[in-house]
């Protein structure tokens, strides 16, 4: 991966984005893909779209989302301390000991999430797993007016950690979920523009997606989706790695750090357009992995296909060892071969290609 992406990828993830609160990393977004793009804009929630070839048809939409899960202030305390509310999966048992940072109007404020000595707790609650409500957070404060001037109700909250490397190929960070998808379908949009653009062969319009509030519910999604209208959608997630100890392979499916990206099969997933990133793969030497889903796969690809009349999409997903915790691992080469399949899926399509499941005649 070239140095100029690390950096971006390495920006983008140490910028604190929290569902309904991505503004600063939108901004790193936007500033990264306008190089790219013969067009960017945002929509009212936030929502930031970069075009490439506009007036090409089909319109293809790479969609990631650019929110991370948080938590937020919800009741102080009178000696100052702050309890909190979860937004999106955040796992209390993990969370508590943390360092974290609380977003406010008047910038980010440190704080840290109390952890009292097991010797100074009974045996039975030392063995009870906490819930977000016996989460209290210590920012300093002598008491609850102290504590008002520093936060307010509703403020969000992000953990403390950042980007690492971890030897050569290996990254370890908070919010990889989907901060990593961003990132490749920004990489998508460069790497189109390189090879020429709007100049070039390229087909489609091509629009570029950071869409906002995916942790909560899939809501960005649906806003963009529906006001782009894109005839088909590639959609870039994260998901669970299984090559670890206590994961069931029997149950979860076997995903391997460094073995490529995965293509889920089933439900959503068009057959066609799936089949279709098989073949660029096959042709490009990309490594693949596969998995499939249930009757939902918790990602934006839910909402998207089914939005209008039905939209062909398929999703793309970057293998995550410790998902939804502090200490995200990932692999770079697999990272940065999600970006090389969108784009030679962008560069198959042909003008005015439809991705139509044919249903066969009974003679």
């Amino acid at each position: 991966m070239r140095q100029d992406s690390i950096r971006f990828l390495e920006t983008l993830i140490n910028t604190p984005s929290p569902s309904g609160q991505e503004m600063r990393g939108q901004a790193v977004w936007l500033d990264y893909v306008r190089q790219f793009a013969e067009e960017t804009f945002t929509d009212h929630y936030g929502n930031a779209v970069a075009i490439l070839n506009k007036g090409g048809t089909p319109r293809l939409m790479l969609a990631a989302h650019a929110d991370e899960i948080t938590m937020a202030v919800n009741y102080i305390t009178e000696k100052g301390f702050i309890y909190v509310r979860r937004q999106g999966g955040i796992d209390p048992a993990i969370t508590k000991a943390q360092r974290v940072l609380i977003h406010t109007q008047k910038g980010s404020i440190r704080g840290v999430v109390g952890n009292v000595a097991p010797h100074l707790t009974k045996a039975n609650a030392e063995r009870k797993l906490p819930r977000i409500h016996d989460l209290f957070i210590d920012i300093g404060a002598s008491n609850r007016k102290q504590a008002q001037q520093m936060v307010r109700i509703g403020d969000t909250i992000t953990i403390d950690r950042g980007f690492e490397r971890m030897g050569e190929n290996l990254a370890v960070a908070r919010a990889f979920d989907n901060r990593a998808g961003t990132f490749a379908v920004a990489e998508a949009l460069r790497l189109l523009k390189e090879s020429g653009g709007a100049g070039s062969s390229l087909i489609p319009e091509v629009c570029v997606v950071s869409n906002v509030m995916e942790e909560v519910g899939l809501l960005g999604a649906r806003q963009i989706a529906y006001s782009l209208n894109p005839d088909i959608a590639l959609v870039v997630d994260v998901t669970h790695a299984t090559d670890v100890p206590t994961i069931s392979k029997e149950q979860h499916g076997d995903i391997s750090l460094g073995d490529g990206p995965t293509i889920t099969r089933g439900i959503g997933n068009h057959p066609i357009v799936v089949d279709r990133l098989d073949s660029v793969a096959s042709k490009m030497g990309l490594p693949l992995q596969y998995e499939t889903t249930s009757s939902t796969g918790g990602t934006d690809t839910d909402v998207i296909f089914w939005t209008r009349g039905g939209i062909p999409s398929a999703l793309i997903s970057l293998p995550d060892r410790y998902m939804h915790s502090p200490v995200e691992m990932i692999h770079l080469g697999d990272l940065d071969n999600i970006p090389r399949l969108m784009a030679g899926f962008a560069e198959s399509i042909k003008k005015d290609e439809e991705f139509k499941v044919l249903i066969p005649e009974i003679r």
